[in-house]
C-alpha cells in the first residue's frame, strides 16, 4: 500500500461544479470568493513551486526516474510546534530518508532538550535567549551531547544555513519564518513551506529569488499540498481552476446571527471555541485563523504566488470532513482532487520527499487504509462571507497586490494575539484588521523590497494595537 491516491474525476466535477454554480446564485454577498472564474488558463508568472513549466516538468520526471529518493538532509524550523514535531515523527519512522541536521524552537526547551537527545542535531536554534543555560542542562541531563546552539533571533537562520542540510521544513508560525526562508533560498535548498506567511507577506521577493537562485519550494500544508500533487504531470497553460477546501473552522454549524448573538452575550465561550478546531490538531494561531476563515483567505493569496492563478480564478467551498484537500480544474474541464483522512503527516511527507512516493505501511506512520464506503457521504456549502468577513478582507489585499498582503498578515497575527489575550471579541479580528488596511493606502507599494516588507510587517502590528485601543473605546461589531 502506497501514500498515492486514484485521482477523482467526473462524479467530483460535477458535485464541485455544482456547489460552484449554488454559490453563484445564492449567495447575497458575490464575491470572487465564492464564484467560478473565467473560462481562460491561469498563470501569467511562473509558479513559486515547481509546476506548470516545461523546466519544472522536466527535472520532477528526472528526479522521479533517478534511482529513488536520496536521503534528505533536513532543516526544521518550529520543531516544538504542531508542524515540527509531525515531522519529526516521519523523520523517526523514517531514518533511512531523513536525517534531522538542525532545529530551531521557540522557547519549549523541555521538549526541544528531548528532540536534541533523540535526533543529535548539528546545530540548534532558540529563540528565547534567556533559556539558553537551562537547554543546555537539559540536554546534559539527558545524556546527549550539546550541539552549536544559537540564541535569540539569529537563530532561525542558523539552522535553516546549517552546514549539510538540503530541505529545510518552515514549520514556524508567522512572519519570523521570512528571513530564515530567504537565506536558505539563496543557498539553493529546497523550502517544505508549511509556514504560509512566507509567500504572503514576501510574494513579491521571494519569487525572483527562487528563480535567481534554483531554489525549490514545495507546499506542506494540507490544501496547498492537494493541489501540487494534483498537479503533478499538468502540463504549461492547462490550469484553469483551483478549488479550496475549508473546513469552516469552529463555527462552522452556526449561522451568522446565531454567531453575532452569542458573541454579544458570552463573547468568552465564543473565545474559548474559537480555539479547538473540529478536526485538526493545529496550533492556536492557526486554530484561531480557521473559525475566522482568515486562514482560508491567506491560502488564496498563497494559491496565487505558489501556482500562478488568478484570484478569479481559486474558490472556496466549505467541505466539513475535511476528506477532500483541494482540487484543480484543467483546461479540458476535468477536476482532479486529492482524497485522505485528516492527517497533516502525508503532505509533509510529500513535501519532503517530491517528487518520490515513500512507501508506508498502515499503523507505522498513516493510522488505517482510507475507506470510501466507511466514510460514506461527503458533504459541501458555499462560505459565508457575513459570518467570515476576512475571506473578502484577503480577497481585496490579494487584488490590491504589493504591500498589501504584507500588511493583511501582519494585522490579522497581531488582532489574532490580541483576541486570544481577551482585548476584543471575536468580531473584532476582521475590523481592525480592514481599518490597518485602509490606514495602509497611505504607504502602499506596488513593488516592495525585503526591507519595505519588514517595515511594512512592524508598521501593521502596532497599527492594531492602535485601532484595538479605539476599538475599545467605542466597540463597533461588523
Amino acid at each position: 500500500s502506497r501514500l498515492s491516491r486514484p485521482p477523482v474525476q467526473q462524479h467530483l466535477y460535477m458535485l464541485l461544479s455544482a456547489v460552484s454554480v449554488a454559490v453563484t446564485v445564492g449567495s447575497s454577498r458575490t464575491t470572487s470568493s465564492v464564484r467560478a472564474g473565467p473560462a481562460r488558463m491561469v498563470g501569467s508568472f511562473d509558479p513559486a513551486s515547481p509546476v506548470l513549466t516545461a523546466d519544472d516538468l522536466r527535472d520532477g520526471l528526472s528526479r522521479a526516474l533517478d534511482g529513488g529518493l536520496q536521503r534528505k538532509h533536513v532543516a526544521l524550523l518550529g520543531s516544538t510546534g504542531s508542524i515540527g514535531t509531525q515531522s519529526l515523527d516521519i523523520a523517526r519512522e523514517y531514518p533511512d530518508y531523513f536525517e534531522v541536521v538542525s532545529l530551531a524552537a521557540g522557547s519549549n526547551v523541555d521538549l526541544l532538550a528531548q528532540q536534541v537527545a533523540e535526533f543529535r542535531p548539528k546545530v540548534v536554534g532558540l529563540a528565547d535567549a534567556s533559556k539558553e543555560q537551562e537547554l543546555r542542562d537539559r540536554i546534559r541531563a539527558l545524556g546527549a551531547a550539546v550541539p552549536e546552539i544559537v540564541a535569540g533571533p539569529e537563530g532561525q537562520t542558523a539552522v535553516a544555513t546549517a552546514p549539510g542540510a538540503d530541505t529545510v521544513v518552515t514549520g514556524v508560525v508567522g512572519c519570523a519564518g521570512l528571513l530564515p526562508t530567504v537565506e536558505a533560498i539563496k543557498l539553493g535548498r529546497t523550502i517544505a513551506l508549511a509556514n504560509k506567511e512566507t509567500l504572503i507577506a514576501g510574494g513579491p521577493a521571494i519569487l525572483p529569488l527562487l528563480k535567481k537562485h534554483g531554489a525549490k519550494m514545495t507546499p506542506a500544508d494540507s490544501e496547498h499540498s492537494a493541489i501540487f500533487q494534483c498537479l503533478q504531470g499538468v502540463p504549461p497553460g492547462a490550469l484553469r481552476r483551483v478549488i479550496l477546501t475549508a473546513s469552516g473552522g469552529a463555527f462552522r454549524d452556526f449561522s451568522a446571527a446565531e454567531l453575532r448573538k452569542l458573541n454579544a452575550e458570552q463573547p468568552d465561550v465564543v473565545r474559548a471555541k474559537a480555539t479547538t478546531h473540529p478536526n485538526w490538531d493545529m496550533g492556536a494561531k492557526i486554530t484561531v485563523d480557521s473559525a475566522t476563515m482568515m486562514n482560508k483567505g491567506l491560502e488564496v493569496i498563497e494559491a496565487h504566488y505558489l501556482f500562478g492563478a488568478g484570484y478569479d480564478d481559486i474558490d472556496i467551498v466549505v467541505h466539513p470532513q475535511s476528506i477532500i484537500h483541494s482540487a484543480v480544474e484543467t483546461a479540458d474541464s476535468s477536476v482532479i482532487a486529492q482524497l485522505g483522512w485528516p492527517d497533516m503527516r502525508l503532505p509533509i511527507l510529500y513535501a519532503m520527499s517530491w517528487p518520490h512516493r515513500v512507501h508506508v505501511d498502515y499503523g507505522r506512520g498513516i493510522d488505517e487504509k482510507f475507506d470510501l464506503v466507511k466514510l460514506g457521504s461527503m458533504s459541501f456549502k458555499a462560505p459565508d462571507t457575513d459570518k467570515y468577513p476576512c475571506i473578502e478582507l484577503a480577497y481585496a489585499a490579494g487584488r490590491k497586490g504589493g504591500s498589501m498582503t504584507c500588511a493583511l498578515n501582519a494585522a490579522n497575527e497581531k488582532a489574532n494575539e490580541l483576541f486570544r489575550e481577551g482585548k476584543f471579541d471575536f468580531f473584532g479580528i476582521p475590523k481592525v484588521i480592514e481599518q490597518t488596511m485602509a490606514a495602509h493606502e497611505r504607504d502602499f507599494k506596488l513593488d516592495p523590497s525585503l526591507e519595505d516588507i519588514i517595515a511594512t510587517d512592524e508598521w501593521a502590528r502596532q497599527q492594531v494595537v492602535e485601532e484595538a485601543a479605539r476599538l475599545a473605546k467605542a466597540p463597533v461589531l461588523l
